[in-house]
């Protein structure tokens, strides 16, 4: 599947966003998602189903001033 993960395109074979933060690599616990503009909390990853062109964004925090 083609997707478009912080403007980079890639291609991945996750369906979920919760799979495709596990083949990216990100450690979950600490993320902000949004799918296509949209939040997703973190409860609901498991059932958000990706489909090709999707927009995805993930934010995690940063230390330092």
């Amino acid at each position: 599947m083609n997707l478009i993960v912080n403007g980079e395109h890639r291609t991945v074979s996750a369906g979920t966003l919760d799979a495709l933060l596990e083949e990216l690599g990100f450690n979950q616990e600490f993320l902000a998602t949004a799918l296509n503009s949209d939040f997703v909390p973190a409860e609901e990853r498991s059932i958000c189903v990706l489909t090709d062109g999707d927009r995805i964004e993930i934010l995690s925090p940063r230390q330092g001033g």
